[in-house]
């Protein structure tokens, strides 16, 4: 059995990760998909199991927050925040998603799995999904790595923590992406990254939002 696994596609869904998906039996999502089309380009392709992740607004009330399934004899446990995963797991392979992190390991005998973003680039982090074959009982996994496409954006000289504080009260005076992007002379998808961070992560501050969009790291 051979299942794609993809996360965080936040909206995009990038030719070359529909190419990687052909064939599979299954496709599994951990979450933040954005916008309901994205399933039903995915159901065309194989039967889809998704959760439901912390951008997946209204629209998305109905897809579940957790999944516990079985695939070719093994036990599946997913959701889309690692947090969220209950302490003594009974499961032989648990996904999960949101850090746009790549991950691959082992307790025990649970295998972990995050298999990154395959949407909108984060700043260094590369485009990743997994593509999982079950033989016998066996778990072969195997990383995807995609190149982006798109220039990376680095953040401007100067005092990182005025530009976010800036970001943010322009976000709550209702400023739009553009206005964002062309006030603080930033790419959009940089303002974009930013704006959808803050509005998804209710309460973080400045700096709460350079370390997680790695700021300092796409500054240098």
């Amino acid at each position: 059995m051979v299942i794609g696994i993809i996360s965080d596609t936040h909206n995009l869904l990038r030719p070359d990760v529909l190419a990687a998906l052909q064939g599979c039996d299954r496709i599994l999502h951990a979450g933040d998909i954005a916008k309901p089309e994205i399933l039903t380009t995915l159901e065309a392709i194989a039967p889809l199991t998704v959760v439901r992740g912390n951008a997946d607004k209204d629209w998305a009330q109905a897809l579940p927050l957790t999944e516990s399934f079985e695939l070719a004899g093994l036990r599946f446990f997913m959701t889309h925040k690692k947090k969220d995963i209950p302490a003594g797991i009974e499961a032989d392979v648990v996904i999960f998603g949101h850090s746009h992190r790549y991950e691959e390991t082992r307790h025990g005998e649970t295998l972990f799995l995050n298999p990154g973003s395959c949407g909108p680039r984060r700043f260094t982090q590369p485009i990743t999904m997994m593509i999982m074959e079950i033989k016998d009982g066996q778990v072969e996994v195997r990383k995807l790595t995609f190149a982006h496409g798109e220039k990376q954006t680095k953040a401007p000289a100067g005092d990182l923590r005025d530009m976010v504080e800036g970001i943010v009260r322009d976000v709550n005076k209702s400023r739009t992406v553009q206005e964002i992007a062309g006030k603080y002379r930033i790419s959009e998808d940089l303002a974009d990254q930013i704006c959808r961070l803050y509005l998804t992560h209710p309460g973080i501050d400045a700096e709460g939002l350079i370390m997680k969009m790695e700021l300092y790291q796409a500054g240098k």
